[in-house]
């Protein structure tokens, strides 16, 4: 697909996949809707993107208020009249175990990841339709397919966002909109900012750097499948799990436990 004037809106644009996202769309000509919680973190995003002349529209929003999200549509909408490209990226999580974590920390993860996707999904459907053309590009994660113990919330997330993807591409089947999930395994961004992460290791060895993940949103735009795991070769692991369930999630199930036990010794 040439992205060129293409009219493209971002969520969770002020950094990590969603900053490095909208730098590979910028200079692929694309037309640019921001969105985001922090307004200053958006303007330092368009300010990057200046120099590929392109349009630019910065929408201060928390995805999880379906309100917000109403209103972000409605002036994306206003300025633009289309949209052509939707990238469900926000997402945060929040580490502990289900017993240590408050019901509030659990719906949050869900509020912001899932229910915030399905907002933006709600607003920018109808006129995709009615073009009878579009792409919902949805950021999750490997765990969308492993439960793992510290991050159940957020897997729980990752699974609703995977399996709502999965039957909204057959709904939309023969429409002319397309959906495709982007699934990678740990990244390098600021993901890891928040303080219940303070005990656990910054990154691991095998961690991926936001552009990498940024290029397969881009390919994700133009591709017809469901579900594009980051990197390709991890969908070997995906498989197993899937397969032979009873011999891979004890191995996973004992590897995250002792990461919990050692993260509560410090």
């Amino acid at each position: 697909m040439d992205f060129k004037n293409k009219v493209i809106v971002i969520t969770g644009a002020s950094s990590g996949i969603g900053e490095a996202s909208t730098i590979q769309f910028a200079k692929k000509g694309a037309n640019l809707i921001l969105v985001a919680r922090r307004e200053e973190k958006l303007l330092a995003v368009k300010k990057k993107i200046s120099k590929f002349n392109v349009k630019t529209l910065v929408c201060q929003c928390d995805v999880s208020q379906k309100s917000q999200v109403k209103q972000m549509s409605k002036t994306v909408l206003e300025k633009f009249g289309r949209i052509d490209i939707l990238v469900n990226n926000a997402g945060f999580a929040i580490y502990g175990t289900v017993s240590d974590l408050s019901i509030e920390e659990i719906e949050s993860q869900m509020a912001t990841n899932y229910f915030g996707m399905v907002y933006c999904i709600k607003n920018f459907l109808p006129i995709m339709l009615e073009q009878n053309s579009g792409h919902i590009v949805n950021v999750a994660s490997v765990a969308a397919s492993f439960g793992l113990p510290g991050i159940a919330s957020y897997c729980a997330s990752k699974f609703a966002m995977l399996g709502f993807s999965e039957g909204l591409k057959h709904e939309l089947q023969n429409t002319g909109v397309r959906v495709t999930v982007v699934s990678p395994i740990m990244v390098r961004t600021n993901f890891f900012d928040h303080p219940s992460f303070e005990t656990l290791p910054k990154y691991s060895p095998t961690s991926l750097s936001a552009e990498k993940v940024a290029k397969a949103v881009i390919k994700a735009a133009n591709s017809s499948r469901l579900e594009i795991i980051v990197p390709s070769v991890v969908r070997g692991a995906v498989w197993a799990k899937h397969t032979f369930p009873y011999f891979i999630n004890p191995i996973i199930g004992s590897a995250f436990r002792k990461q919990i036990e050692k993260s509560k010794k410090q």
